[in-house]
Parts: structure tokens; C-alpha cells; sequence
């Protein structure tokens, strides 16, 4: 059934505004509701189809301001303040991570994208679980964001090197990245020097409740500014929003205020866009063959064996067992990057849709599943104390 542009975008905004709370109520994060939302009324079910381009249009925007958020959610003052012993802690972890994606990738009789989309985690889940249990600042919570913030900055850099060896293969063409990275070493290290010699212009520009509107379109237009740069130099334009996102963290030291405000463009209404899009576009009857329902119950065991195993050597670094069962549950949550890799393996030919659909399930399976283990762990351990 096809509806008009104006009822579509009726049907849309008014589920962007009723998801939300209706999701809490069910214990589930927004996302997944507007995922399924879009499930019933898309391909699955309903079947309901919108005229015009409006909705993929939209749904692509959110897609690159919630990346532009990603990179903003990163904590370089968090990165910074981590001596050689907590880094090669971190970097341990992370290698076992590609190590064991890689050997499931392999027993799956799959590609290397398959192992950097099962690297992934959802540093938008383990942030506000963290802050939900109040043990954010605590030692065990600083770890287990650096371990989110490293997974999800090196696969995204990891996929796009991928698909620039993919396209172009081993030699000079994948230096085309360099002019990218050279403007946003430059334009981060600029922008640090001005923002410290003019602390107080920088958080009068961005930052104060006064001129909001103005620090919203400087944001926009830096997120815009690196979405060309990597269109010139054929780049993904996600990590382009990324690379945004990450320089407005680095340079401002007092964010919060920004991000809220580009937090009500984005999951005010763009962002859920891209989610029911994503909803719309997924296909139940490509998954309930018996070898996909196998492949994806194999992908969900291998997905949690990438982020429990590593956790199991917190004990050689002085911490408890049970840390590390706490740290694998929450970092096997996966939901909006794990997402994007999907979309972005299908455009290039690098999985069918049907591998595309297992890996949304996945997402939905994860998100759900990581927290509720998180939980039973946490009172396992407080039990056993």
C-alpha cells in the first residue's frame, strides 16, 4: 500500500514522538521500538510504502548526525589521562577482539568485514546503562567506556580502509584518506589552540544559552565540511560525520549544553528516521529459512564469544573475573554502528540482504540481551562479596 508524502510524514513524526515513551514503558531503548515500528508497517507486514524520496533523504541525514554524535560522545580527556599499563590493557583487549572476530569470521565461512562488524559495540548503550547503575566514574566504568570508545573508532576506521583495499586495492590509493586525516589533524589542532587562548569567545560561540542557535550551525556546518572532504577524496561521508563529531569533543571542554541541543535535531526527529527506515527495509521472510535462522543464531554465539572472551583476561591485570563477565555483557550491546556497517557492506556488495537482515536482527538481539546480562552479573557479584 502506498500512501501520500504528507501522510507518510504524518505517520512518521507522530511515531518519532510516541515511541519513545511507549518503549520505556516496555524496557526497551527508543531505537529498538522505532526499528520495530518500522518492521510492522514496512516490508515484514504492512507492507507500507511512502511516495517520494523523502524518507531514505531523511533517513541518510539522520544517519550522519547520529555518527556526528558518535564522535562527540568520544572522551579524549578520558583517552589522555590513561598511563602505558591501562593502555596496553586496552590494547590487548581490542586485539583479542579482531583476533576472535576474525577466527569466527573464518569458521563462518565468512569475509574480514564480518570480523570488524562483530568487533563492534554501542558506546550510546554502555554510556547510559553505566550512568543508570552510577558506577560511570568508578574504575571499573572508566574501563569499559575506553574499551567501547576504542571498539567503535578503530572498526570504523578499520571498515573504511576496507572498502577503499576493496575498490582499489593494496598500493598507493590507499593513502586517498591522508588529505582527509590532514585537515582534521589541522583544523583539530587550530581549533584547540584558539578555544585555549580564548576560553571564554570559544564557549560564548558554542556554548552559551545566548546564542544556542549559533554553536548548533557552527556544528552543523563542521559536520557538513567533513561529510565534502570525504566526498572529494571518495570516502565514506560516515566517517566524515564522525571525524566531525570527534573534533568539537577534543576542542570543547564544557559540551554538554551543545550536545543536547544538536540531541533534539537529531533523536529529536532525524535520527528516528533512519531507524524505522531501517525497520521498513528489513525483511523477516529472509530470515526464517532454517539456514538463516542457523547463520543467525551462530552470528549471535559468535558475537558474544568476541566480547567475553577478551574480558577474561581482566585477572592478569589485577581485577576480578567477575569484572570481566560484567565488562563481555555490556560490550556485546550493539545497535546504530553495527547497523551503519550493515548498510554500508550491502551498498558495497560485500554481504547480500539477507546477511544484511540477520545482522539488524542481531542489533535488536544484543541490545536486549547485553544490558539484562549486565545486570544479572552485577547482582551475582555484589552477592558474592
Amino acid at each position: 500500500m502506498t500512501v501520500s508524502a504528507e501522510t507518510g510524514l504524518f505517520i512518521i513524526a507522530m511515531a518519532a514522538a510516541l515511541l519513545p515513551g511507549i518503549s520505556r514503558r516496555i524496557g526497551l531503548p527508543s531505537s529498538v521500538g522505532e526499528i520495530l515500528f518500522g518492521v510492522v508497517i514496512g516490508r515484514s507486514f504492512l507492507g507500507l510504502e511512502m511516495e517520494g524520496d523523502w524518507l531514505p533523504f531523511l533517513a541518510h541525514l539522520g544517519f550522519l548526525v547520529l555518527m556526528f554524535q558518535a564522535g562527540m560522545e568520544i572522551d579524549f580527556k578520558l583517552l589522555k589521562g590513561q598511563g602505558r599499563k591501562a593502555m596496553g590493557f586496552h590494547g590487548m583487549l581490542f586485539g583479542l577482539t579482531i583476533i576472535i572476530a576474525w577466527l569466527c569470521a573464518v569458521f563462518l565461512s565468512q569475509s574480514v568485514f564480518i570480523a570488524l562488524v562483530l568487533s563492534t559495540t554501542s558506546l550510546g548503550l554502555v554510556m547510559p546503562i553505566l550512568k543508570e547503575s552510577g558506577i560511570q566514574s568508578s574504575d571499573f566504568g572508566q574501563r569499559v567506556l575506553i574499551a567501547a570508545t576504542i571498539a567503535d573508532f578503530i572498526t570504523l576506521l578499520g571498515i573504511t580502509f576496507y572498502v577503499l583495499w576493496m575498490q582499489k586495492g593494496v598500493g598507493i590509493d590507499l593513502l586517498i584518506p591522508l588529505p582527509l586525516f590532514v585537515a582534521f589533524a589541522v583544523l583539530l589542532w587550530s581549533a584547540r589552540l584558539w578555544a585555549w587562548w580564548n576560553p571564554e569567545k570559544a564557549e560564548k560561540l558554542l556554548l552559551t544559552e545566548t546564542l544556542q542557535e549559533q554553536g548548533v550551525r557552527v556544528s552543523l556546518a563542521l559536520l557538513f565540511l567533513f561529510i565534502c572532504l570525504s566526498e572529494i577524496v571518495h570516502l565514506e561521508p560516515v566517517l566524515g560525520a564522525f571525524m566531525g563529531g570527534c573534533i568539537l569533543s577534543f576542542v570543547l571542554r564544557k559540551k554538554e549544553n551543545l550536545e543536547s541541543k544538536i540531541s533534539v535535531i537529531g533523536f529529536g526527529f532525524l535520527i528516528p528516521m533512519f531507524f524505522i527506515n531501517v525497520g521498513m527495509g528489513f525483511e523477516i521472510q529472509n530470515i526464517l529459512t532454517p539456514e538463516r535462522i542457523f547463520f543467525t543464531m551462530q552470528l549471535f554465539a559468535a558475537s558474544l564469544l568476541v566480547k567475553f572472551v577478551p574480558c577474561l583476561i581482566f585477572p592478569l591485570w589485577g581485577m576480578k573475573l567477575s569484572e570481566g563477565l560484567r565488562a563481555g555483557a555490556l560490550l556485546s550491546s550493539r545497535l546504530s554502528l553495527i547497523i551503519a556497517a550493515a548498510a554500508v557492506g550491502l551498498q558495497e556488495g560485500y554481504i547480500n540482504i539477507q546477511t544484511k537482515d540477520s545482522i539488524i536482527l542481531l542489533a535488536l538481539v544484543t541490545c536486549i540481551t547485553g544490558p539484562v546480562l549486565f545486570n544479572k552479573f552485577s547482582k551475582l557479584s555484589r552477592r558474592s562479596v
